[in-house]
């Protein structure tokens, strides 16, 4: 395993397989690169479980033996996802035992037994059952779009063990391979054994899944959504490059010793980079992590944050989506992650629930389209008391503690927005600077105002795009919208940073763009005052900024802003940055 990063990491469009020329024999595929990395080794493909029972009519009197068998099934799945996530900790625990709940939806094992008392095997009837399911998750808004690989993960699980046929799962083997899949199920990638799986690639899947997400937490290399990637056929030897999405089949001598020789020099900057996040000429950039609670923190500490630029509450709510933590939990967690950083900045983001994070007690479910309907801030501004008890609890959390907590709304879109949460904070007395997110481009277009009523912003560059360009993150037809290298995104970051400053204020991203460490060096030179990633992306970040000055970062933004393309604008700030 090559194990380190290069320094372009962004989602690229998937382009059909590269047809070799006569007496060619390395073949160049593209995908979307998801995690630092590069891997080389032979291919070995996920096993699957079967996944469409018979069908076949049962008597009226087996009907409750069947129930038993299902609930039974669906009660040990959901005991072995638990298992898996508390074996694996961090963000691969919350999505695991999120998974868990998928398993024991009341209404999805009610349609089971319904099915059944008609006549369906317990096998079946489950098969049938996550179908309808399926279909309701797929038109339900990106994030429950996304999870629908989730779903049927579980529900081949619980297919597997009814028909006592073994699990889906990675292959056995006693040496180091590249795994690759139709699309990889949380409760596989969590516990991934990096020493044996120096990489995966994926037919689908996107920047923003759960794969992708586990993948980086891992620092195992990564490709998803490479068209074809399922024909490679078991034993050839491949080069994944998770950075850049560039796979390589049957790769020359020379090629493995060009990818061997950049691995190593990538690793020579990452041990030689240390300390707070600066440019080589000394101007400071603060290196945050994107963290969901006490489990992400451990990663982030040994990764060098300088504290934390996005605590995703909403990962305490999922808990349970009838109703919202007590005080004291949320005290306990806060706590927790506060605790971690002492003299450091931790920028809290409050609940961010509606639309693709829907709770049943707080989100409507009739709305025609919750995308653009009742979300974020919206949602706390109808319900109050959950706005009061969280503030309360991150009140309460941080007396005492030598931090600077900083605590910010989502989804926020004008000034009228910005001062009804300044003023939630302010009621609940909560000692903290009080900011908004930029996820809305009305926000970036009204910094200023908005910067009246609160003290600083940070962008949220995933919604941000997608908003400005009317462009689901998980729909592949619309990807190169979703890239945070298009000029348009760029001229909305430069309108707030500039904002900000004018304002004498700060200004960060906590979005996915931050992690690219050649586009943190463009955010660097448009005004972003500091970059908030996940853990394993810190360390190819500060080493990329330390190779360059402040003067260098503003040049590269300036040409990225004057193409007319985000492959355009990435082209042209490689170039000023390199020299060329």
């Amino acid at each position: 395993m090559y194990g380190d990063g290069t320094y372009d990491i962004h989602p690229r469009r998937p382009e059909p397989p590269h047809q070799p020329e006569t007496g060619e024999m390395e073949t160049t595929l593209r995908g979307v690169g998801v995690s630092h990395g590069v891997a080389i080794g032979e291919v070995r493909h996920m096993g699957t479980a079967v996944l469409e029972p018979p069908a076949k009519q049962i008597p009226a009197d087996e009907a409750p033996r069947e129930q038993g068998r299902a609930r039974q099934a669906v009660e040990a799945v959901a005991a072995d996802l638990i298992a898996r996530g508390n074996l694996a900790g961090g963000e691969a625990q919350h999505v695991l035992e999120a998974q868990a709940m998928m398993a024991q939806d009341p209404e999805l094992m009610a349609d089971v037994e319904r099915r059944i008392t008609v006549g369906s095997t317990a096998e079946r009837a489950v098969y049938d059952a996550f179908a309808a399911y399926r279909a309701l998750l797929a038109n339900a808004g990106e994030y429950l779009a996304g999870r629908v690989a989730d779903l049927d993960d579980v529900r081949n699980r619980i297919v597997a063990r009814l028909l006592g046929v073994p699990m889906p799962g990675v292959p056995d083997s006693d040496e180091p391979y590249v795994l690759i899949a139709r699309d990889l199920a949380p409760a596989d990638t969590a516990l991934l054994d990096p020493t044996l799986v120096l990489g995966f690639v994926t037919e689908e899947g996107g920047p923003t899944s759960h794969s992708a997400i586990l993948a980086r937490a891992l620092g195992v290399p990564a490709v998803v959504a490479l068209p074809g990637a399922g024909e490679l056929a078991e034993g050839t030897v491949v080069a994944v490059d998770g950075s850049t999405g560039d796979v390589f089949v049957d790769p020359s001598a020379e090629k493995r010793a060009e990818l061997t020789r950049a691995a190593e020099a990538r690793k020579a900057a990452l041990a030689a980079s240390s300390g707070p996040g600066a440019t080589s000429d000394g101007h400071k950039v603060p290196l945050l992590a994107n963290v969901g609670g006490p489990a992400d923190v451990p990663a982030a500490v040994e990764a060098g944050a300088e504290g934390v630029g996005l605590f995703r509450t909403e990962f305490l709510f999922l808990d349970d989506s009838e109703k919202a933590p007590s005080e004291e939990k949320q005290v306990e967690a806060y706590r927790k992650v506060l605790e971690a950083f002492p003299e450091g900045r931790v920028v809290v983001r409050v609940l961010d629930a509606g639309a693709d994070k829907p709770l049943a007690f707080l989100t409507p479910a009739d709305e025609p389209n919750p995308a653009l309907g009742v979300r974020g801030l919206r949602t706390l501004l109808d319900h109050p008391e959950v706005l009061r008890t969280q503030l309360t609890a991150l009140a309460k959390a941080v007396e005492g503690l030598p931090v600077y907590l900083e605590v910010m709304a989502p989804m926020v879109a004008d000034r009228t927005d910005a001062k009804a949460f300044a003023d939630a904070c302010r009621a609940a007395g909560l000692q903290a600077k009080f900011g908004a997110m930029v996820e809305i481009p009305s926000a970036a277009l009204r910094a200023r105002s908005i910067l009246q009523e609160v003290e600083f912003l940070s962008l949220g560059t995933n919604d941000l795009a997608q908003y400005t360009f009317a462009a689901d993150r998980q729909v592949g037809a619309v990807s190169r919208l979703q890239d945070p290298w298009q000029p348009a995104l760029l001229d909305l970051v430069a309108a707030s940073a500039e904002a900000a400053k004018a304002e004498g204020k700060s200004c960060g991203v906590c979005g996915e763009a931050a992690a690219d460490p050649l586009l943190a060096c463009v955010l660097t030179g448009l005004g972003v005052t500091s970059l908030s990633m996940g853990a394993a992306s810190i360390p190819y970040v500060r080493a990329t900024l330390a190779k360059h000055t402040l003067a260098q970062c503003e040049r590269a933004a300036a040409a990225a802003r004057a193409t007319d393309s985000a492959e355009e604008a990435r082209v042209a700030a490689q170039a000023v940055l390199s020299g060329e």
